[in-house]
């Protein structure tokens, strides 16, 4: 790395709490290097506290852009002078441009999804999707989905004090798509059986089954599942939640978050350099799939 430091470097990073775990600073500076982009990117552990002082800071700076994660994305959107149409719906943002101190913040995860589907071979444009959650990557998910062209989303969430807000997204997302989207008690079993039924995908969007509680799953009727029925989850730790191998056994197609995590990437790579990340050597490097 520091042999490829220069005058003329471009610094773009992450900003979250915490950091140190990511692979985003390996993904984007083996593009760079790969493309032979005089780009670098670092991780910084910034939470809540001190987002709005980092942020003045990285414009001073110059920087491209940077990414950002829990818990920072929410209040992100406060700090940026324009939102993409996904970001100003969901009113978060994970990744920054930075145009000569004009920071415009797009939200990338929705993307990711979407092309982690198309790379598992599923086009879901104008397909009923069930996604389960009303958290950060579920409602990216369901924004981008909308956006993407999907004909109808059922959406579950436990009942609780957010609840409220949840539907006000959903409404949202109902006056500026043509998706028809519908907020649903997860503890409403008939309801979510009739969804299910109805839909040609089922998501997890929630953190249900992620490592170490991998014995958790919000699926327990099986005969929810069908052989034409996609199944994926947000989770790629493991790799298969046990929602992914009772949807294999059951003869579902399936596919895991890990992608997801790539493409994300990819399109803020994007994003910041104009050029496409080289996704194949990524996955060969850093996946190991």
């Amino acid at each position: 790395m520091k042999s490829r430091i220069t005058g003329h470097t471009v610094l773009t990073g992450l900003l979250g709490s915490p950091v140190a775990h990511s692979i985003s600073p390996m993904m984007h500076n083996e593009s760079f290097h790969q493309l032979g982009l005089d780009y670098a990117y670092l991780a910084f552990d910034v939470g809540t506290e001190n987002l709005k002082t980092a942020v003045e800071g990285l414009k001073v700076l110059g920087v491209r852009g940077f990414n950002l994660t829990m818990p920072d994305k929410n209040l992100m959107a406060e700090y940026c002078d324009k939102l993409s149409p996904a970001a100003e719906i969901i009113g978060a943002v994970n990744t920054v441009v930075n145009d000569n101190g004009i920071l415009t913040g797009h939200t990338t995860d929705g993307i990711g999804y979407m092309q982690a589907a198309k790379d598992a071979g599923f086009d879901l444009t104008g397909k009923t999707m069930t996604l389960l959650g009303g958290g950060g990557a579920a409602t990216a998910i369901c924004v981008q989905a909308a956006l993407d062209g999907l004909k109808e989303i059922h959406v579950f969430n436990i009942k609780d004090q957010f609840f409220p807000r949840l539907q006000a997204l959903v409404d949202k997302i109902n006056d500026r798509t043509n998706c028809k989207v519908t907020l649903n008690d997860l503890a409403d079993t008939s309801a979510l059986k009739t969804a299910v039924g109805n839909s040609h995908i089922l998501t997890n969007g929630t953190s249900v089954g992620m490592s170490p509680n991998t014995d958790g799953c919000l699926i327990t009727d099986m005969s929810m599942f069908r052989p034409d029925l996609i199944v994926s989850d947000v989770i790629y730790n493991p790799e298969e939640t046990k929602l992914l191998r009772l949807a294999r056994e059951h003869g579902c197609r399936t596919f895991n978050g890990l992608y997801m995590l790539l493409y994300q990437g990819a399109a803020a790579f994007t994003l910041w350099t104009g050029k496409e990340m080289p996704v194949d050597i990524i996955k060969e490097k850093y996946f190991n799939r």
